[in-house]
């Protein structure tokens, strides 16, 4: 067994033939975000201590070449019941890669609904930089009590896409009128749309916000939405986009642009 704090363990591995069971260390905290929405008191000071813990892991990963890929709050567990940061587990690497040579960059993008950065979108090369998005979009929701993109329930995965597309999200009124400047600033440089501008791993835990979070303010986050309704959310945008995978229109072959082409070069032929 290989232990790397913070990315939950796996024990034991059978393979049945037909299917091989994963035993992992019992994660008894449940879900990052259920346990932020629920908790009594909750302020910028623990949000930062929570960043601060899965983005040294993350960093970790990105120095062995690794990219998670999947960083949603679903894939973000406590191991026990005390809500302590230093119980955090990270899961779920089955989109995980690992960096390929050359220009380290990644090709085939794979994505779960709010937490998808502009140029996995936009079907171009990514690298690191997309799980510091994901962790930003994190940290907004940490935040604000809702994520940057999907504003309610009944948002149609086209609003969340050309939103995320835009990079355009709101950073006044509700909580944000007195969360420090500094976690804004820490937010425009987590999610900037530019994958080479945003910062990395190591420029995230370097910031002041993390830094210095004993100066951070400790006041309770209002909750403006219930926890469910919060949820909710983000649950119908990931079934929306699941549902709305494209399928290929299959035609005869007669029907295709090439085949038309070549049609009209013979026709053309047979009147010379």
């Amino acid at each position: 067994v290989v232990w790397i704090n913070d990315v939950v363990c796996v024990l034991q591995v059978y393979d049945e033939g037909r299917y091989v069971y994963l035993v992992t260390e019992l994660m008894k905290g449940g879900e990052l975000l259920d346990r932020i929405l629920r908790q009594k008191f909750f302020s910028e000071r623990e949000a930062s201590a929570v960043l601060f813990t899965i983005t040294k892991t993350v960093d970790y990963l990105h120095c062995q070449g690794v990219v998670h890929r999947d960083l949603k709050p679903s894939n973000i567990l406590y191991m026990d019941d005390s809500g302590n940061p230093d119980s955090i587990r990270i899961c779920d690497f089955g989109f995980a890669k690992q960096l390929r040579g050359g220009n380290g960059l990644l090709l085939t993008p794979c994505y779960t609904a709010n937490f998808v950065a502009p140029e996995v979108l936009m079907r171009q090369g990514y690298d690191a930089a997309c799980d510091i998005w994901s962790l930003g979009v994190l940290l907004y929701t940490m935040l604000a009590g809702y994520t940057p993109f999907a504003n309610g329930p009944n948002d149609t995965p086209e609003e969340i896409l050309l939103r995320i597309g835009s990079g355009k999200f709101s950073l006044t009124g509700g909580n944000w009128d007195t969360v420090s400047d500094s976690s804004k600033d820490l937010l425009s440089h987590m999610l900037h749309v530019d994958p080479h501008q945003r910062y990395t791993a190591e420029q995230v835990l370097k910031h002041s916000w993390i830094t210095c979070k004993d100066a951070l303010p400790h006041f309770q986050l209002t909750r403006h939405d219930a926890p469910h309704l919060v949820k909710g959310a983000m649950a119908a945008t990931y079934s929306a986009l699941s549902q709305k995978t494209s399928q290929p229109v299959l035609e005869p072959v007669a029907a295709s642009s090439l085949a038309q082409r070549r049609s009209m070069k013979k026709l053309t032929s047979t009147d010379l």
